[in-house]
């Protein structure tokens, strides 16, 4: 079940909207990867981790939107939020850090990007560098998944999601965005029986998924249970 809310926080001018070519190039290997069609290979992992360090130097002043509305929104309007960690993947240099802090008590932000993590030093007190296909997190021991234009990897985000978690997934150019998956596409890729809430605001969108309250979620054990690194990019500075 998906419930839409009302849109509350405007659509600014401005929007800067990618080349729809390219926009949707990128939007069809999002929706293959996430539907189970395309494969995750270490090249593709390898191509994405160095585009994004080449970009990393200049991302806030050329590439980043500066605006939180669809995340602002989703924190203020999505319902109850579990207490407990955080996982904020594809967390870039750090922009939404400081945000997602005032609502979960502990933030460990999560890239492929080598470089993005080392711009974000200043902003995100636990950084990790991971690819969001393995994460190196214990199974059902994250209150929270927080995903801004990130690719859907469901089976591994179902495995580290705790049973009452929920999964913030954020396209902050909405429609227009290169990684843009509504929530349906979200709700039917991720395993066994999901409901949402999504909402418009400001230049993107946003949907909070949670598991159907008779589907409890994997069960702990079935899988190995790998520790959270925290401190491997937090001392790197």
């Amino acid at each position: 079940m998906i419930a839409t809310l009302p849109r509350v926080l405007p659509s600014p001018d401005g929007k800067p909207v990618p080349p729809q070519a390219t926009a949707e190039a990128f939007r069809s290997f999002a929706r293959d990867l996430a539907a189970g069609h395309r494969p995750w290979t270490v090249e593709a992992a390898r191509f994405l981790s160095t585009q994004f360090d080449q970009m990393a130097a200049d991302w806030d002043t050329t590439q980043a939107t500066g605006r939180d509305d669809p995340l602002r929104d989703a924190l203020s309007r999505s319902g109850p939020l579990p207490h407990g960690l955080c996982l904020e993947l594809g967390s870039g240099t750090g922009q939404f850090t400081e945000l997602l802090a005032s609502a979960y008590p502990a933030v460990v932000s999560m890239d492929i990007s080598q470089e993005m993590l080392r711009q974000a030093a200043g902003r995100s007190p636990w950084r990790v560098r991971a690819d969001a296909s393995t994460l190196p997190t214990a199974d059902g021991s994250v209150a929270a998944i927080v995903a801004i234009d990130m690719l859907l990897f469901p089976a591994e985000t179902s495995r580290v999601l705790a049973s009452d978690g929920v999964l913030l997934w954020i396209n902050q150019l909405g429609e227009d965005g290169p990684l843009y998956l509504p929530a349906e596409d979200v709700a039917s890729a991720l395993p066994g029986h999901w409901t949402a809430i999504e909402a418009e605001a400001g230049w993107g969108t946003w949907a909070a998924l949670r598991r159907a309250t008779d589907d409890s979620g994997p069960v702990l054990g079935t899988q190995s249970h790998r520790p959270l690194p925290v401190a491997v990019a937090a001392s790197e500075g």
